[in-house]
């Protein structure tokens, strides 16, 4: 991933605060990034990131980790985009059960300026993450497809001896008894 595809992102954020997410997205512009969508709602964040395709997603904590769970957990199983959780203080018990529900990186308001630098490192790890997922899938079907052929020649080189012990088998019963 070189430095050009970090530049302009398509940005989802979201927070259960409205006032948190208008601060959030003056920040996300200044970077040079689009904010593709605003969301406050759980039940609405899943089919909105499917939708608008984001490269990456923002969640804030609000008032209780439960919305920001809830909202990692959606996006996480719509959208094809890293998460990174931003919060106001730290907080080691929400990141750590956010790092559970699938978010590469966390964000506190006193790290504005390395935000991009986040960003980038972010969109490297999922990069990676992503290709040795494509990497593993093709060995699954690689050793399937390899499991399919072992076994079929099993059954060719059993049917083959059947044939073959039957044959002898044959040829044994047709023989002239011999003479003592």
């Amino acid at each position: 991933m070189s430095c050009r595809e970090t530049e302009h992102l398509r940005v989802l954020i979201a927070n259960e605060r409205k006032d948190r997410l208008a601060l959030v997205a003056p920040i996300v512009m200044a970077l040079g990034h689009e904010v593709i969508a605003r969301e406050i709602e759980v039940a609405d964040v899943g089919a909105v990131s499917a939708h608008e395709r984001p490269d990456v997603a923002l969640v804030g904590l609000g008032e209780s980790s439960e919305p920001a769970l809830g909202l990692i957990d959606k996006i996480v199983q719509e959208a094809a985009c890293p998460v990174i959780v931003l919060l106001r203080a730290r907080d080691p018990d929400f990141a750590k059960e956010a790092s559970k529900r699938g978010v590469f990186a966390q964000i506190s308001d006193a790290d504005v300026e390395d935000c991009q630098s986040s960003i980038d490192i972010t969109l490297r790890r999922f990069a990676e993450y992503r290709d040795l997922g494509q990497r593993s899938q093709m060995f699954e079907e690689s050793s399937r497809t390899s499991r399919i052929q072992v076994g079929r020649r099993l059954i060719a080189d059993e049917k083959a001896g059947r044939g073959q012990q039957q044959a002898s088998e044959g040829d044994a019963l047709s023989l002239p008894p011999r003479d003592l």
